[in-house]
Order: structure tokens, then sequence, then C-alpha cells
């Protein structure tokens, strides 16, 4: 039994030196670097919510082999984001331009967020001004309420 446990320890100690290192995506570690920095700035359109560098979708994938292609036929960034984005629309860049069919994008938020803080304060102005104009009780309810109270508290 001992010796079991002994090869069973040798074996584990010995495990890790038969793994072998990760291939390279690419044969060219520039291009792949350029591939990250560009991909990190575009939407994985099946994720949408992923960078195309992070997802690990079957689209994302191709996208980046298409990507890679286009680096090494010398293409500058900017081409290869106009070519994307003639492709797949403003959608797939993470920061698209500022334009007329992107404005709604841009300020959406903002303006959702101002009518959220008006619609907030007209409703609390609403309630505390129902609170303060409440009507005052009368001298018999308030006498009758004084004597709920002290029943209570026996």
């Amino acid at each position: 039994m001992n010796y079991l446990y002994a090869f069973v320890l040798a074996l584990l100690c010995v495990s890790p030196s038969w793994g072998n290192e990760a291939a390279s995506l690419a044969d060219d570690p520039v291009v792949e670097q350029r591939l990250i920095v560009i991909s990190e700035e575009m939407r994985c359109l099946v994720c949408q919510n992923e960078s195309l560098a992070g997802s690990r979708s079957d689209l994302a994938n191709d996208l980046r082999r298409e990507l890679r292609t286009l680096i090494k036929q010398g293409k500058t960034d900017a081409e290869i984001r106009e070519f994307m984005v003639s492709r797949y629309g403003d959608f797939v860049l993470y920061r698209p331009p500022v334009k007329p069919i992107t404005w709604l994008l841009w300020i959406g938020p903002f303006v959702l967020m101002i009518a959220g803080v008006i619609a907030l304060f007209v409703y609390m102005r609403r309630r505390n001004r129902d609170i303060s104009s409440a009507v005052a009780l009368t001298e018999e309810e308030r006498k009758r309420a004084e004597a709920l109270l002290k029943e209570g508290d026996k």
C-alpha cells in the first residue's frame, strides 16, 4: 500500500513537466498584439456586452480571423475600423462616433436620468403636500384617539 502512495506522489510531482506551452494564435506576435488592441475597441455582435477580444463565440472567432487577415494585408487601424463599420454598422464599436444617427445612444441615458430625477422630485413634493394638508382631527376624534391609546397601554 505504501508503494502505491509513493507511486502516486511521484506521478504528481512529475506530471507538470508533461505539459506543453500554449501555441501562439498568430505566427507574428506583433500582429497578435495589434489584433488585441483593435478587437478590444469592438463589440462582439453575438454577446453585445463583451469585447471582440474577450468573446469566445464562433462569430467572434471568425471576425478575429478576418482582422488578422486585414492586418497582414497591411491595412491601418482606421481602415480596419472603417471596414468593420461599413459591414456591421456603428454598433460594432464600443465608442461609436457622435452623429445624428447615434445621438440617442449618447444622450439617451442622460435624458432618462434627468426624467427620473424630475419624476422623483414631483412625487416627493406631491406626497409632502398631501401629508401636510391632511385634515386636522376634530376635538371628538382627538379624544377618541387618546382613549384608544390609553386602552392600548393597559
